[in-house]
């Protein structure tokens, strides 16, 4: 009974593992994407049906190799997209940007990310560089889930301007 026991813990914890690794790696913060390229800036306001979840300003910057992705329509290994989601706030009919709610990252791995159509995913709290929103162990439901919508174009949702 007790050997039964131990084999069934030890499968639990192997099994367990096995799932984290299966999410692949974390995503590393993005030291320095304010100087990256910048794709594009957008509100989303009340009535929205996203504004309870990204309500604000949302900043998107691409590294050298996400630029090339979208250029190209399909991103390369190595391309790292970011989104920076700050609080709106008004003042004097003038929208603001107010606190950061969370920096948003999208990595490319197709081999490290095969099971979230190779992207690995972070959500980092406000301006913590550790502290972490989403985690690519819960990536699937928590980020992959609303980019399988954008399979045709990489599982990303930005465009760039013509």
């Amino acid at each position: 009974m007790i050997r039964s026991s131990s084999l069934f813990i030890a499968s639990l914890f192997y099994g367990a593992a096995a799932l984290a690794a299966d999410a692949g790696p974390e995503v590393p913060y993005p030291t320095g994407y304010r100087d990256w390229y910048h794709v594009k800036s957008m509100l989303i306001g009340p009535g929205h049906g996203l504004f309870d979840t990204f309500g604000g300003i949302h900043h998107l910057y691409a590294n050298r190799e996400a630029k090339m992705g979208y250029a190209a329509g399909k991103f390369p290994d190595g391309a790292v997209i970011v989104f920076d989601l700050l609080e709106a706030k008004t003042d004097a009919g003038a929208t603001l940007e107010g606190p950061r709610k969370v920096v948003g990252v999208m990595r490319k791995d197709s081999k490290r990310y095969a099971t979230t159509g190779g992207w690995g995913f972070e959500g980092f709290k406000g301006d913590s560089q550790t502290e972490r929103a989403v985690t690519q162990k819960n990536a699937a439901t928590a980020c992959f889930s609303c980019h399988e919508a954008q399979k045709e174009a990489d599982y990303v949702f930005s465009r760039t301007r013509p």
